[in-house]
């Protein structure tokens, strides 16, 4: 093999199956040895994950470990997932970037939104240790959800609810428009299948809303190709700053414990 050759190439039709390879320092086989891998089909999901693990590590520097980073690939099991996985990580941060980018759809993930919505209702001051809150599995501060072009359908549904639920400010591109619902899907007999629109979504003051115009953000940012290249990423910074001004201005509440109580009658007296 030479640095010409197409790794790719080499490796077609290996996939799941057992490969040697020969790694080395240098091109002449300094240090050489054997290690054994077993290719996939397509690294589409690993190049996901290292985009999600940049962005994530991105926002923690840019905040200095103040605010968490979410993505959510869908509102159906991806998304629920990588919710579950990632807020709920992360409940030591200050604040969140949620970012639905590409967000392919799937239900209404109202549950996002009411996980998203819990707000402080008391602190616990426990004998020993550090003082605790309820609810625990909550982040109290400032909220930033970011939105694309190539979001649609539950994808449209997310950015509206968060809108609507006031937890923070939207920003990127507007959403597709892309929300009817579809049920009740017929097989075909080459095993495909044909959809229709099944229901429409209206908001509460008796509108049709949000298919055929999409979210629109409340910042919109172009992903601008020059800072693109050179390793940036505006929406996202964007977000960040956008979330870390509002902490400056709203600090997330610390408790102030009391004195404790004398409950001694003779003493109280």
């Amino acid at each position: 093999m030479s640095g010409s050759d197409d790794i790719q190439r080499l490796l077609e039709g290996t996939a799941g199956t057992q490969v040697v390879l020969k790694v080395a320092s240098d091109a002449k086989g300094k240090d050489a040895h054997d290690i054994t891998v077993t290719p996939i089909s397509d690294d589409l999901g690993l190049r996901n994950l290292a985009w999600i693990e940049s962005n994530r590590r991105k926002v923690q520097e840019l905040s200095g470990g103040k605010l968490a980073y979410v993505y959510l690939p869908d509102t159906a099991m991806g998304g629920l997932t990588n919710f579950n996985r990632y807020y709920f990580a992360q409940l030591d941060k200050q604040g969140a970037v949620i970012d639905e980018r590409f967000n392919g759809g799937g239900q209404a993930a109202d549950y996002i939104i009411n996980a998203m919505k819990r707000t402080l209702m008391s602190w616990w001051a426990p004998r020993y240790g550090m003082i605790y809150r309820t609810p625990q599995a909550s982040i109290l501060g400032p909220k930033v959800m970011i939105t694309n072009e190539y979001s649609g359908s539950g994808g449209d549904a997310m950015p509206w609810y968060f809108r609507q639920a006031q937890l923070g400010p939207l920003v990127g591109k507007r959403t597709w428009g892309g929300l009817v619902g579809i049920g009740g899907i017929p097989v075909l007999m080459d095993g495909g299948h044909v959809t229709s629109p099944s229901f429409g979504f209206f908001n509460p003051q008796g509108q049709w809303d949000v298919e055929n115009h999409g979210v629109q953000p409340d910042y919109e940012v172009d992903m601008d190709p020059k800072p693109v290249s050179e390793g940036h990423d505006p929406q996202l910074e964007k977000a960040v700053s956008l979330a870390l001004e509002d902490l400056a201005k709203h600090p997330v509440p610390q408790p102030q414990k009391p004195e404790y109580p004398n409950y001694n009658r003779k003493t109280a007296q």
